[in-house]
């Protein structure tokens, strides 16, 4: 029997039923609410053909463990991913894109980091499977969606992924505040693995150890550190910027 895992929020439960309506086991609505809001997604899963129970504000707060369901919950069968990430990487056209999170543990963060990952076209997010967040309800409401539209691949050895990635000459670039190199100055390839450490505590050693080299984020005020999405927003789109300059020369 496949594992099931619940997603819930309006948004990320639309781009389900428009993306992966196949997935959905079963779609709980609300019975309180009744707004265009949730007329329209009652309309779209009709036309995915995705079957819908009527249930209770008690029932979607048991369900969600009091999450903001905003009056939908889906109950998702996590199918067996049908892609490798060489796989993924094989398809990519161009020079890929990546984020590699190093040891996130809150979901919150990691939401933020796929939503963030999925507005700046991201071929992957790569993460250890061990002493970090995966995918879970939460991770889903907070990413907007995004959790089902970028490809994450949870890895059991991140040191041997980043020497693999290396040998598709992929640059490893790591992010440190006490870095020598300067975000908006420092010369890196358009294939490049963004690498963003866990909360507080940063990149553990053998990561660090494994990027080509370091770069931080310059920072004008008096706050010392970022939070770990803001940071991936930072640096991913500096990329795409400069991908974005070449393409115009």
């Amino acid at each position: 029997m496949s594992q099931a895992r619940i997603v819930f929020g309006f948004h990320a439960v639309t781009v389900l039923l428009r993306q992966r309506p196949q997935a959905i086991l079963e779609l709980h609505a609300g019975t309180e609410r009744a707004d265009a809001r949730m007329r329209d997604l009652l309309k779209l899963a009709a036309q995915k053909r995705v079957r819908v129970m009527a249930a209770t504000n008690e029932r979607l707060d048991g369900l969600t463990g009091h999450g903001r369901h905003q009056g939908v919950v889906a109950r998702v069968a996590e199918a067996p991913r049908s892609h490798s990430l060489d796989d993924t990487l094989d398809a990519v056209e161009g020079p890929p894109l990546l984020l590699v999170l190093d040891g996130i543990q809150d979901p919150h963060n990691l939401g933020a980091c796929l939503r963030v990952a999925d507005a700046a076209g991201v071929s992957a997010v790569v993460a250890p499977k061990d002493r970090a967040v995966g995918i879970t309800s939460v991770v889903s409401k907070v990413a907007s969606g995004a959790a089902e539209t970028v490809p994450f691949f949870p890895v059991t050895n991140l040191a041997r992924t980043l020497r693999e990635l290396k040998e598709r000459s992929i640059w490893i670039v790591g992010t440190d505040a006490d870095a020598r190199d300067d975000l908006y100055t420092a010369d890196f390839p358009d294939a490049v693995a963004w690498v963003l450490g866990a909360e507080g505590e940063g990149m553990r050693r053998l990561t660090r150890e494994h990027c080509d080299f370091l770069v931080r984020i310059p920072m004008r005020g008096m706050v010392e550190s970022l939070n770990v999405s803001v940071a991936a927003g930072i640096v991913l789109f500096e990329s795409v910027r400069r991908r974005q300059n070449k393409e115009k020369k």
